[in-house]
């Protein structure tokens, strides 16, 4: 599933073409993805006039004109794809949004939806219900926001029996770290994933912290991670697979001390780690 930097690079190619655009046309395939898709979602966003663009976690939120947010939740396999001339669509390219300066001007780009396993969903709703949404309301902090911060992980984490890899995946204590940047992150920090959330304080906590923020900004700047679905909105695939230091490097040399990387199986989820430079 994309994490925060893969939804982050959608935000950004987003932003670029829908803020102050409107929806000159809009084509909705079928009515349900994950879980059914507003009703008359096409006619709704038809003549809309996009103000801002903005992500929570996991989530793209699209601020419309009257008061009003599109949200994207891109699943497992969904990917937005960003043209400047009219696409054939396919049978996964479930939504296309024509968008163009004003709402009777020439189209300037083309916004499609593709979701091959359809575990992505679209929402629209009213700005006001951002808190208590179904999918927002429970989120923790942004990792890259004011209030992310070794102390808020040493408080979150105070009296957490279960590993501090599981912890970083709760979404209701930090959101939009996933699998992936949880492992890099817990590399970084030279703390294994196995060790106990409430041991995480002080200096530990410190590390981490600083460890998450600079492995998504680095994931950020490098378009995310593609190892299986995940394509940047222009057809580029993210080029931060190439700077994994654990994930997915099972068995071959650690960068820095060139132990070989283990792997094991946490809640069903891998875990990469070096035994030695986080035992």
């Amino acid at each position: 599933m994309p994490e925060l930097p893969e939804v982050e690079t959608v935000r950004r190619a987003l932003a670029s073409v829908l803020e102050n655009h409107y929806v000159a046309a809009a084509f909705v395939g079928r009515n349900d993805l994950r879980w059914t898709l507003p009703e008359n979602l096409a006619a709704r966003l038809l003549g809309r006039g996009f103000t801002s663009i903005d992500r929570r976690g996991k989530y793209v939120l699209m601020h419309l004109d009257q008061k009003e947010i599109l949200l994207l939740h891109l699943g497992m396999s969904g990917s937005i794809r960003i043209h400047d001339t009219p696409p054939t669509l396919d049978k996964h390219d479930h939504i296309m949004l024509t968008i163009a300066a004003s709402p009777t001007a020439a189209a300037t780009h083309y916004v499609v939806l593709n979701d091959p396993r359809r575990f992505g969903w679209i929402d629209l709703f009213p700005a006001a219900h951002q808190d208590t949404h179904q999918l927002l309301r429970n989120l923790g902090p942004e990792p890259l926001g004011n209030a992310f911060s070794a102390a808020h992980l040493q408080a979150v984490f105070k009296g957490r029996s279960g590993p501090v890899k599981n912890a970083l995946l709760n979404q209701q204590l930090v959101a939009g770290i996933g699998n992936i940047y949880a492992s890099e992150a817990l590399f970084y920090a030279r703390i294994s994933p196995r060790r106990k959330a409430a041991t995480i304080k002080g200096q530990r906590a410190e590390r981490l912290a600083a460890a998450v923020v600079k492995t998504l900004h680095a994931a950020i700047e490098d378009g995310g991670t593609s190892l299986r679905d995940h394509i940047q909105p222009g057809g580029e695939i993210g080029y931060f697979v190439q700077r994994l230091a654990v994930y997915g490097r099972d068995g071959q040399p650690c960068q820095a001390c060139t132990t070989p990387i283990k792997m094991i199986v946490q809640s069903g989820r891998s875990s990469f780690y070096c035994p030695r430079c986080q035992g």
